[in-house]
């Protein structure tokens, strides 16, 4: 039967199966095992006007269970401002793609260039690209951009600290690039590069904080790589850096992570936006893009495609990702966040999920049934070990509509944003201690 909307009449699809040398659908399925095939009716809703429609996604959202989030774990519930869906949504914004027609795109290089710069000062890097999908992909090209300033070593070594979910990632891409990944170990919950051994190392990885909420102390680790021809690559929450000292600062060669703090809802797990900058000496072996500001022919300011380093547009072996960026409409979203909230603003947020955690800490630590694990200085997250049943300590959270924590190893990991109130840590403190 032909329906309305699909594009294909009949006499196409025969067409196409004559092509593909199959009689009909079920031979071009012939190499799916039959014990995995859908053998039931589909169960598709009849019909609906508009109206049903939108009450059949009411219904069916009025089930979900909002919680009052503490839990991190690589994704933070931060406040966003109401103006940046308002401008977000904007149709110029929203329906737009890659910017290859300079001349047309003016609007989208533009803000793609306040995002690189914003990103920049951020970071106390050199350069920054125009996004990545998100802060893991981000890490992972990282891994491979410092392999390919290596030349001929394609060993790097990763510190234990570093959030598992990115550490798979890299595995992952580690696995198809012939990298090899070594572990540095933790020393009462900092790496400890004592340990490590640099023979034909191209680059280090290391998180800030890391993955169970301390704030390291990376002295002498960029001079140690740099005596040992390795970059130096951190990986940090892209808003605790409106107060920790920058991956710039720390002399790293490459700074990654995800900018989904900065205001970007939890969202389910996505859409985020992976950031990236580097030093100078390491744009050309960047992925991405680069937006960068000249004058045209009546020395006018104008917006371009600086450098795009990726096997799109360069000879694939050239190339250090075949990555190809995104739209760039969370990297938008990132710079409208950051307009409006300016160096004070995110500085504030910042002091204000540090200071709830601490107060948080303290009185889970007073209920005598909660103790850190490690004496180390830590930001908005912290991980303690539970004199109890964890699971049923985290069941009595959400039914008190609380997301009490991410259970991790064989204790608890709890963040604390600006969003949450004296109150609202108070109350899971009396749940806690019960």
């Amino acid at each position: 039967m032909d329906y309305k909307y699909f594009p294909h009449t009949s006499d196409d699809l025969q067409a196409m199966m004559e092509k593909a040398g199959v009689k009909d659908l079920d031979g071009l399925y012939a190499q799916i095992p039959d014990s995995i095939r859908f053998k039931g009716d589909y169960k598709l809703p009849s019909e609906m006007s508009e109206m049903e429609v939108r009450q059949l996604f009411e219904k069916l959202g009025s089930q979900n269970q909002q919680l009052t989030c503490f839990a991190g774990f690589g994704v933070y519930d931060h406040y966003m401002p109401s103006a940046v869906p308002s401008l977000l949504q904007r149709s110029e914004f929203l329906t737009s793609y890659t910017p290859y027609q300079a001349e047309i795109s003016q609007g989208t290089l533009h803000y793609i260039f306040e995002y690189q710069s914003m990103m920049a000062e951020l970071t106390g890097m050199d350069i920054s690209n125009a996004s990545m999908y998100d802060g893991t992909t981000a890490c992972a090209e990282a891994m491979m951009m410092a392999v390919a300033a290596g030349k001929k070593v394609n060993k790097v070594l990763v510190s234990e600290g570093l959030n598992p979910k990115t550490r798979k990632v890299l595995d992952t891409y580690a696995l198809h690039q012939g990298i090899e990944l070594v572990t540095i170990p933790l020393k009462d919950g900092v790496t400890d590069l004592t340990t490590a051994n640099f023979d034909s190392v191209a680059g280090v990885i290391v998180q800030q904080p890391n993955v169970y909420g301390i704030v390291e102390d990376f002295t002498g680790f960029a001079d140690t790589c740099h005596e040992h021809k390795a970059l130096f690559i951190m990986d940090s929450v892209a808003a605790d850096l409106a107060v920790l000292k920058t991956p710039g600062e720390w002399g790293a060669d490459i700074a990654v992570g995800d900018g989904q703090s900065l205001g970007i809802p939890m969202l389910f797990g996505g859409p985020y936006v992976g950031y990236m900058c580097c030093t100078e000496k390491l744009i050309r072996k960047m992925p991405g893009r680069i937006v960068g500001m000249t004058k045209d022919n009546r020395d006018q300011r104008a917006f371009v495609l600086t450098l795009q380093a990726r096997e799109q547009h360069i000879r694939r072996q050239k190339a250090t990702s075949n990555i190809c960026s995104n739209q760039s409409l969370m990297a938008l979203f990132v710079t409208i966040y950051l307009s409006l909230m300016g160096k004070q603003g995110v500085k504030e947020a910042a002091e204000l999920s540090y200071a709830g955690a601490h107060y948080l800490c303290d009185k889970l630590v007073e209920t005598g049934k909660f103790h850190l694990v490690y004496n180390q200085p830590f930001f908005n997250e912290f991980y303690v070990k539970y004199d109890g049943d964890v699971d049923a300590l985290q069941k009595r959270f959400v039914d008190a509509g609380f997301l009490g924590g991410v259970k991790f190893a064989d204790g608890i990991l709890f963040a604390v944003t600006e969003k949450r109130t004296k109150e609202e840590i108070d109350n899971l403190v009396k749940i806690a201690a019960v």
